[in-house]
């Protein structure tokens, strides 16, 4: 064989190797999947769930992967519909063999697709708030959700009104399950703490004005108003108080943590109060504050990513995706074990989950409580001050 010849097949030996190493590496990366509303009318929460999935996992594989392997991120956009959720997480599951999914973005697209990971042991992590996710506990081993508890969040806003010396409230929800969730939650703790609900009220998400809602609401004598939706409907409440100049103090949930959602008030908004995670007053929150380091690290990454303002939706799906990757960690898991043993040994780490410092709060899992959230450690209430801003309600003391 002549030398140029002997070259030709060396050269081609060589490329043949670097492919199938190539094609190895590949192979080597723990498959995450996450299904959220990508676009569709929940994309205020979506969106930034994505891009904040798409900034960990690009940040972690820079930095040399979780124990030594890298991450692909598999998303699913479910169209913010039911069926797109189900179909995404049935596609991350069989085809993908994913170890994990995050998401979804919606309490009623996580209550769908709740029974599916539970048959398959596939661990979920949901970044919707809705409190049925996980409970009871017995059928939801293998799902946890990060943003706060609806009963915390209930009980929060109810401690406020008592604080303020009123005991009649009336609640305005959305008819969706998030919406029905926190009804419920408020109906179940306003009589415990002698408060009375007057009256209760619901919109459509595609609702226009609430002007007859409101209306009702102001002849029944009621001292607050509870509004409680994820949507973006919900900014139309403020403004139609402001038409109508009824005055009494309103409170939103946690459902309202979105920039978007702030600025569409900002102008009828000041004195709007909300029970949420710090991270849309995390400028002036104390440097000495133990979330003030994970808040502000976040904050500056995804802004200087995106050129966008952050919110607490994008906030969940990053204490989702990092539940997950320190379960890896911790259970020392490989790409290379069988799939169901390091779904199992990922549940198992998350459920182990102690003491961790999120975005929304310090995580403590239990075998009883998949979200892991306290009630006053995790949540802040809010308010808008004039033009917008977001502060602790305490600073305004």
């Amino acid at each position: 064989m002549r030398g140029r010849d002997i070259i030709l097949v060396l050269t081609g030996l060589i490329f043949g190797l670097s492919a199938l190493l190539v094609h190895a590496q590949e192979k080597k990366a723990f498959k995450i999947g996450a299904v959220f509303s990508v676009t569709g009318k929940w994309s205020a929460l979506g969106d930034p769930e994505h891009k904040t999935t798409v900034m960990i996992a690009e940040s972690i594989n820079r930095a040399g992967g979780i124990n030594g392997f890298p991450v692909q991120l598999i998303v699913q956009d479910d169209e913010s519909l039911e069926s797109g959720a189900l179909g995404g997480v049935e596609k991350l599951m069989n085809q993908d063999k994913v170890l994990a999914v995050i998401g979804p973005s919606v309490s009623g697209n996580s209550l769908a697709v709740k029974p599916i990971c539970e048959k398959a042991k596939v661990p979920m992590v949901s970044c919707a708030a809705a409190e049925a996710i996980v409970t009871p506990p017995e059928n939801s081993r293998f799902v946890f959700k990060t943003p706060q508890l609806d009963s915390h969040v209930a009980m929060r806003i109810l401690e406020q009104v008592k604080s303020m010396g009123i005991n009649k409230i009336a609640i305005l929800t959305d008819n969706l399950p998030f919406g029905q969730q926190g009804r419920k939650q408020l109906e179940q703790y306003a009589s415990g703490m002698n408060i009375e609900i007057v009256a209760k009220e619901e919109y459509g998400p595609n609702a226009t004005n609430m002007t007859a809602q409101l209306e009702k609401i102001r002849d029944s004598g009621a001292g607050v108003i509870v509004n409680w939706s994820a949507a973006p409907v919900q900014t139309i409440v403020a403004k139609n108080m402001n038409t109508l100049r009824l005055k009494c103090p309103l409170f939103f949930s946690h459902g309202f943590g979105n920039p978007r959602f702030i600025q569409a008030v900002a102008d009828v908004g000041e004195g709007i109060m909300f029970p949420s995670g710090r991270l849309l007053a995390v400028d002036v929150l104390p440097r000495d504050h133990f979330q003030w380091k994970v808040l502000q690290d976040y904050k500056a990454a995804y802004e200087t990513k995106y050129g966008s303002a952050i919110s607490t939706f994008g906030g969940h799906a990053y204490d989702a995706f990092w539940l997950v990757l320190n379960a890896i960690k911790t259970k020392d898991v490989t790409p290379d074990m069988d799939v169901e043993s390091a779904r199992q040994l990922i549940r198992d780490g998350i459920e182990q989950t102690k003491g961790w410092v999120g975005i929304a709060g310090r995580f403590n899992m239990s075998r009883t409580d998949h979200t892991g959230l306290d009630k006053y450690d995790s949540l802040e209430m809010l308010v808008i001050t004039k033009g917008g801003k977001v502060v602790p309600l305490q600073q305004m003391k």
